[in-house]
């Protein structure tokens, strides 16, 4: 049974078909939000993916599908965040899942900023929320608890510096099944960067407020 619809009619899409972007896609498709995932590659080669999760998705364009959200998650690597389309993306709440990894992504200046405080300086016309970022794609696909109590759930971060987009997220974390635990601003999602003691960890949402030392 899909979960009850906290944000309705929303549009969202994806950009990135990894394991991370294609699983949240299910998800939100599994939630009765109407889907539209994107690659670097071309539409074309995501008819597979588009076919499994169902008649609510779609495929295009990384600009097609940031024109097409209300909301969009980008789960890319981390080196390429100035590859995300600004202007199709203007006006948009905008879920930044990417990690950065060293090993992957090379060296980045960060100025002192969080890695996502860097993905909104580039989207500066977005509304750029932290979140979907801390849970392997595993437990994303099989973890979810839409039916529990949030109590009972596992906790997914929310991280932001507007009210107004951090509330869409956190709803959209509560349809497919997650606990939302908002850690404040952009500069405090550096608590849920890889290496903080909450990345990949399965947690109470009661848990992860106290791991984390939030009230």
């Amino acid at each position: 049974m899909s979960p009850t619809l906290l944000v309705p009619s929303v549009r969202i899409g994806v950009v990135g078909a990894g394991r991370i972007g294609a699983t949240a896609a299910g998800q939100f498709a599994d939630a009765g939000h109407e889907v539209r995932i994107a690659n670097s590659r071309g539409p074309e080669t995501l008819t597979d993916l588009v076919a499994d999760l169902g008649p609510r998705a779609s495929a295009d364009t990384p600009a097609g599908a940031g024109r097409f959200g209300d909301v969009v998650l980008e789960a890319i690597p981390f080196a390429a965040y100035r590859e995300l389309p600004a202007d199709a993306l203007a006006g948009t709440t905008v879920i930044s899942a990417s990690n950065y990894w060293p090993d992957r992504d090379g060296d980045v200046e960060f100025g002192g900023r969080t890695q996502t405080e860097l993905v909104a300086a580039h989207l500066a016309d977005s509304r750029v929320v932290k979140s979907f970022n801390t849970m392997r794609w595993e437990r994303l696909r099989d973890e979810a608890r839409p039916d529990a109590s949030r109590d009972e759930r596992l906790a997914l971060y929310v991280a932001g510096d507007d009210p107004e987009a951090k509330a869409t997220v956190v709803d959209l974390v509560e349809a497919v099944g997650f606990a939302p635990v908002d850690v404040g601003s952009l500069a405090d999602g550096e608590q849920i960067q890889p290496g903080s003691p909450v990345f990949n960890e399965p947690l109470s949402p009661a848990a992860a407020r106290a791991r984390l030392g939030i009230d």
